[in-house]
């Protein structure tokens, strides 16, 4: 980190102090309310993780009621939000703070909590503890790449060390809270990945991106992902007001959430409600095939379902996909 505010960083501060977003985890020095702002916002937007955080700090508003809670429960309240490893890794982690005696005051040890990558420790450990930590995240690779004309691919060694390099150079002395916002507001609102507000942006005479007519080649990713498809076939029973799930175990998607019968074909006697249903993952298509069957006896299931009256589903924490076949069904 430099002795000086580089001219990037003190345009960004003041752009920072007109345009930031007001958001009520920025109200508080609270690490657990940073914390769990910062987990929820991960591969999640603003307006829909806002609400989340409000119903998570009002049904747990301390890290020793969260960890005091269970899985299911954890689960059921992130239901919607998806990636549901973050919801297990941030019980986890609630957990270990416990265990500590309060959240770690420096980045390596924010680091070994359970879901904690260098990312978010770096975002509590600044805005927290006002620890002299980098942020570096998409909006932050865009934001650089642009404006320093960087066309190292960001999902590279060489790239991810090259930018993290450079956002620790830039980072202000004694405002690591501030910048590491600015820079992020300013990539989620200004130097967006499409449109991006170049014509009122407060940076332009300096941006090579914006000069060279680069913007929207900025930043360079390889294509490195695989998408894989995979079917699935859902059936629901309907017993005498009772219906089956099972929980799904470990080593797949939508570990600990509850589903219906899993199938290979449909019974006798099942009725479809919907085929070919596309739900996507970062990694996998699923296409889904929703049944209902409704009898009077129960069918024989694997040893690890459950039966529930209907009413109590929604105390179920269930995949999106999965929701919408309950849709299907009421």
């Amino acid at each position: 980190m430099t002795t000086t505010t580089h001219p990037f960083a003190l345009t960004l501060l003041a752009w920072f102090r007109q345009n930031g977003r007001c958001l009520p985890w920025r109200s508080t020095r609270d690490p657990y309310a940073i914390w769990l702002s910062e987990i929820i916002l991960q591969q999640t937007q603003v307006k829909q993780g806002w609400a989340y955080w409000e119903r998570f700090m009002q049904q747990w508003p301390t890290v020793e009621a969260l960890a005091a809670a269970t899985e299911d429960d954890v689960l059921l309240a992130w239901q919607g939000l998806g990636y549901y490893s973050r919801a297990r890794h941030l019980h986890a982690a609630a957990r270990q703070v416990v265990v500590l005696g309060g959240f770690p005051r420096t980045i390596e040890g924010l680091r070994r909590l359970k879901g904690v990558g260098d990312y978010t420790a770096a975002a509590i450990g600044s805005i927290a503890f006002d620890l002299p930590a980098a942020v570096v995240d998409g909006n932050v690779y865009r934001v650089l790449s642009r404006h320093f004309g960087i066309a190292t691919p960001i999902n590279t060694t060489e790239g991810k060390k090259e930018f993290a390099l450079l956002a620790q150079e830039l980072l202000p002395p004694g405002e690591a809270s501030a910048y590491n916002q600015a820079i992020m507001d300013f990539g989620a609102t200004q130097c967006t990945p499409q449109s991006a507000e170049c014509d009122r942006c407060p940076l332009l005479a300096t941006c090579v991106a914006a000069s060279q007519g680069t913007v929207g080649e900025l930043p360079v990713k390889l294509r490195t992902l695989k998408i894989q498809e995979r079917h699935l076939c859902y059936v629901y029973v309907r017993c005498q007001g009772q219906t089956a799930i099972h929980r799904r175990g470990e080593g797949d998607i939508w570990q600990g959430l509850w589903e219906p019968w899993l199938v290979e074909t449909p019974p006798e006697g099942a009725v479809a409600l919907r085929m070919n249903v596309k739900h996507v993952l970062t990694h996998r298509r699923l296409l889904a095939d929703f049944y209902l069957l409704e009898t009077t006896v129960r069918p024989t299931l694997p040893p690890d379902y459950i039966w529930i009256a209907e009413d109590d589903l929604h105390r179920y924490g269930v995949p999106r996909l999965v929701e919408r076949l309950l849709e299907e069904v009421r």
